[in-house]
């Protein structure tokens, strides 16, 4: 590749010739002369372009992968890879599309179910209802300039939002329906994060390999003018597109 060219590595200097060559792969990108979805050159291409040792080019694209900047798929190569997310729902309560178009990305959402259930056991324990009473259980998926996301199941009590059945999912938001339908306003949200591996389903909708770590997300949500729970749901967020921040005060 044209831009590989440019690279000079200094040898006679104390800096590590993988963390020279780590730093200006990095400054391609960041100046985007490295593109999203650039092919890199094969290891045994840089070594020859660069005269440097193997090892030099793996530990550089090694740390790369490991924060982001580049993806490795076995038998295809490494890749500039697609800027990750920055999702703010660990410190702030708002609509998926308004993050979304908060960030000049474009948001969509494909439902994937939405019925009534009965008997969830672990929903029916989190939203304090009776295990035998009916849920509305509904999945999505949810993009940002037509990537995928995250996989979200939710759970809300059929019996108080049954309305709910006939929202368009795919057009509205569900705290706007809630506000709408039910004048029933989210304003407290209990998360529990944790990894987990991907199963086939869920790799298949998040496009990540199988067994790939993401991120499980359970989220309990309230009201003040509601005695229970209102939802109770599972999302899993890919690990490749999506990183989370807080701001913590002293």
């Amino acid at each position: 590749m044209q831009v590989f060219q440019n690279i000079k590595l200094e040898k006679d200097i104390p800096i590590p010739l993988y963390y020279q060559l780590k730093k200006q792969v990095l400054e391609l990108i960041e100046n985007s002369e490295l593109k999203n979805g650039d092919l890199l050159p094969a290891e045994n291409e840089l070594c020859e372009l660069l005269d440097i040792s193997r090892p030099t080019v793996r530990q550089a694209f090694k740390e790369l992968v490991s924060e982001g900047y580049l993806q490795r798929f076995k038998g295809k190569g490494t890749f500039v890879a697609t800027p990750k997310v920055e999702e703010r729902f660990l410190s702030k309560l708002e609509p998926f599309n308004q993050e979304m178009l908060s960030k000049g990305m474009k948001p969509s959402t494909k439902v994937l179910d939405l019925r009534v259930l009965k008997g969830l056991g672990k929903a029916n324990e989190k939203l304090k209802i009776p295990m035998d009473s009916e849920i509305i259980y509904l999945s999505r998926l949810r993009f940002a300039d037509n990537i995928p996301l995250v996989y979200v199941e939710t759970h809300l009590p059929f019996k108080d939002f049954s309305k709910l059945m006939d929202v368009d999912f795919e057009q509205h938001s569900l705290y706007e329906s809630l506000e709408k339908i039910y004048a029933i306003r989210v304003n407290r949200v209990h998360r529990e994060i944790e990894a987990a591996n991907a199963k086939r389903k869920e790799a298949e909708l998040l496009n990540i390999s199988i067994n790939k770590a993401f991120c499980l997300v359970e989220t309990t949500a309230f009201s003040d003018n509601y005695p229970n729970p209102i939802e109770y749901s599972v999302a899993r967020y890919g690990g490749d597109y999506n990183k989370f921040t807080v701001e913590i005060y002293r």
